[in-house]
């Protein structure tokens, strides 16, 4: 098990003998869920009383990603964890916003199977994800915490992924080592435009960069890119991929509708992978 820091107080957390509770120093006392996972988001850090994706837009990404249509993106970034960790016996590597948990257990499994012996965390701010990610591997420690106070220690961290969720540039910094590895996927401009252009009157093509947000702290090593095409032959499928994207909460139920009837989608794939490494000269205070 990784080692873990108190949300309250920042201090190391203990396991018990039984694995079934952490506490600090400090007296700070968290017990470990049915389920598997460690329960680390402080009320004062929630901004609604149930954050993150709802159960419906877990179970909708769970089905479409287990499909398999976006195993290319999976197999691309666990590429280039094999080849950017070489020489690390047994990384410590946090997917931070990791949903109901595919990217993360495709990483265990990929790193397992070229050698690695990694020491693998998940975190999301939904527990809904996090409780669907428990099923996805007992090895993985599955964290309910917010990303912008991770509760690992300062440099500690030999990689941290961020799949299609936003940019924290301090507290990702903080958790990793000097020279750690940051990998950072989003969606190209032309992501999905098929499913766009029938969704909206007006298709905007904008191409998002995180590498400006990032400067400060992290040096920019390149950014690849990874296009494909799919097809998918069922209406529970597009109504799973719609649910799994912000265009599935702005679209007019009549289109909505016609799409399902449609029964049938060909999508294309636009996907960036930035890799960066942590600054030396970061300060952890």
């Amino acid at each position: 098990m990784m080692q873990l820091s108190c949300p309250v107080c920042h201090t190391p957390l203990q396991v018990d003998a039984e694995v079934k509770s952490l506490r600090c120093e400090a007296g700070h006392s968290f017990d470990r869920a049915r389920q598997g996972y460690w329960n680390l988001l402080l009320a004062q850090r929630k901004k609604s009383k149930d954050p993150g994706d709802n159960s419906e837009m877990i179970q909708a990404r769970r089905r479409f990603l287990d499909a398999g249509y976006y195993w290319l993106i999976a197999e691309q970034l666990n590429q280039l964890l094999i080849a950017e960790l070489s020489g690390i016996q047994s990384p410590r590597l946090l997917d931070l916003g990791c949903g109901e948990g595919y990217y993360t257990m495709q990483i265990e499994e990929a790193l397992s199977a070229a050698g690695f012996a990694p020491q693998l965390a998940g975190l999301d701010i939904s527990k809904h994800a996090v409780k669907a990610a428990c099923k996805r591997s007992s090895s993985i420690d599955w964290l309910v915490a917010t990303g912008a106070d991770i509760p690992l220690p300062n440099g500690s961290l030999d990689a941290l992924t961020l799949m299609f969720s936003r940019v924290m540039p301090a507290p990702m910094a903080q958790a990793l080592k000097p020279g750690g590895l940051l990998i950072v996927v989003w969606p190209g401009p032309s992501h999905l435009m098929e499913l766009r252009e029938l969704i909206y009157d007006e298709v905007r093509q904008r191409e998002y960069d995180p590498t400006a947000e990032l400067d400060s702290l992290f040096e920019h090593l390149r950014t690849d890119r990874l296009s494909f095409d799919f097809e998918i032959d069922n209406a529970q499928g597009i109504d799973d991929l719609l649910m799994m994207t912000p265009h599935g909460q702005r679209i007019k139920s009549a289109v909505h509708t016609a799409l399902l009837e449609r029964g049938q989608l060909n999508c294309h794939s636009d996907i960036r992978l930035g890799i960066y490494r942590r600054r030396q000269n970061h300060s952890d205070t």
